[in-house]
């Protein structure tokens, strides 16, 4: 299978109580990478950064999305691979769309991180969909950001630390929370392939380093 592997230095220059996975021999496993980083994007700032150019499945008037699933995506220790080689559809189909839809809003995105981090999972298009949802049942988003009473400045590390009293198991090393400008972009936990926490120093190191972020409430 032919990857393009994304180094580490030109990532950062292109800016880049939930149930237990252990011992869940069910999941799919695949090849050729180290493990997983679960990627979850707060939907209000996506949609205000993105304003006009938003995805409109995504941001439409009376969505009310708060944390989503952006992806699922594929590690080495060092860089990730990206748009591999693969057997399956690059199109996902609107039946396997409609299964996760309340967990990632949009066809686009779906089809997105298909071709882009999914092809690199090796495992089928349908085994990657599972994966992802795997992921996200593994993870309990904080009370506070369920149902945020309105708009507010927030420190990132403030955010990390939610997260990790609300995961038991999740330490510092293992999460990192990312701008997008002045605006809380994203939560990005590395997970084992058997979806159990684990420390990942160099996505951590790429953590957002503001004081505050802006965290705009769901419409």
């Amino acid at each position: 299978m032919r990857r393009i592997v994304v180094p580490l230095a030109l990532a950062a220059f292109l800016g880049g109580c939930a149930p237990s996975a252990s011992g869940n021999n069910a999941l799919p496993k695949g090849e050729g990478y180290d493990f997983f980083v679960l990627s979850l994007t707060w939907s209000p700032s996506y949609c205000e950064i993105e304003g006009n150019d938003a995805n409109r499945q995504q941001c439409a008037d009376g969505r009310a999305l708060g944390f989503v699933v952006h992806g699922l995506w594929p590690q080495f220790e060092d860089g990730w691979p990206e748009f591999c080689d693969h057997d399956g559809p690059n199109r996902v189909p609107n039946a396997l769309v409609r299964q996760y839809l309340d967990i990632m809003p949009s066809a686009g995105l779906m089809g997105h991180q298909w071709r882009k981090h999914g092809s690199c999972a090796g495992v089928s298009q349908e085994d990657y969909f599972r994966l992802v949802r795997a992921a996200h049942e593994r993870v309990s988003i904080p009370r506070s950001y369920r149902d945020p009473a309105g708009d507010a400045s927030v420190a990132p590390d403030a955010v990390e630390e939610a997260f990790i009293a609300a995961n038991p198991g999740m330490t510092a090393d293992g999460i990192a929370v990312s701008c997008d400008g002045r605006h809380l972009a994203e939560v990005r936990i590395c997970l084992t392939k058997d979806m159990e926490f684990r420390s990942c120093h160099r996505v951590d190191a790429r953590a957002c380093r503001l004081p505050q972020a802006a965290m705009p409430a769901p419409d």
